[in-house]
């Protein structure tokens, strides 16, 4: 059975997409840690991040680059911190959060919990940043 990425990058599930190419996908957690926080993956399914073919793992750390900039342009932050941890979804991602402190990358602290036009709004600011 295909991950829950897999149908997300199929168009099977709906998610706040923030910026796309022909190999990757990224896109805005539904369980946030804070606003902007944004999830990277590869289209293909590979259940962990070092299984991935050499010059994809490098494709897809610089379209997350890509992508963290934008998310430092549209949310106001410090940094943007990533972080791989593979274990709550068998399909490789890197999490991209905005942060204030190193405290808001707490993965065990309480989720943000935002409408669906914040997340939209935030969805939009980060994709207008990545496409500029």
């Amino acid at each position: 059975m295909a991950s829950i990425f897999t149908r997300i990058v199929k168009g099977e599930i709906p998610s706040y997409k923030v910026a796309e190419s022909d190999k990757f996908y990224a896109f805005l957690d539904i369980a946030p840690m804070a606003k902007g926080h944004t999830l990277v993956i590869p289209k293909r399914e590979v259940d962990y991040i070092f299984d991935i073919e050499d010059q994809e793992y490098m494709e897809l750390q610089l379209f997350a680059k890509r992508v963290a900039e934008a998310i430092k342009e549209a949310i106001p932050c410090q940094r943007v911190g990533v972080a791989v941890l593979g274990m709550e979804v068998p399909h490789a991602h890197i999490h991209l959060v905005p942060l204030q402190t190193e405290a808001d990358m707490d993965f065990r602290k309480s989720k943000l919990q935002l409408s669906t036009e914040e997340f939209q709004e935030i969805a939009k600011r980060i994709s207008d940043a990545f496409n500029k």
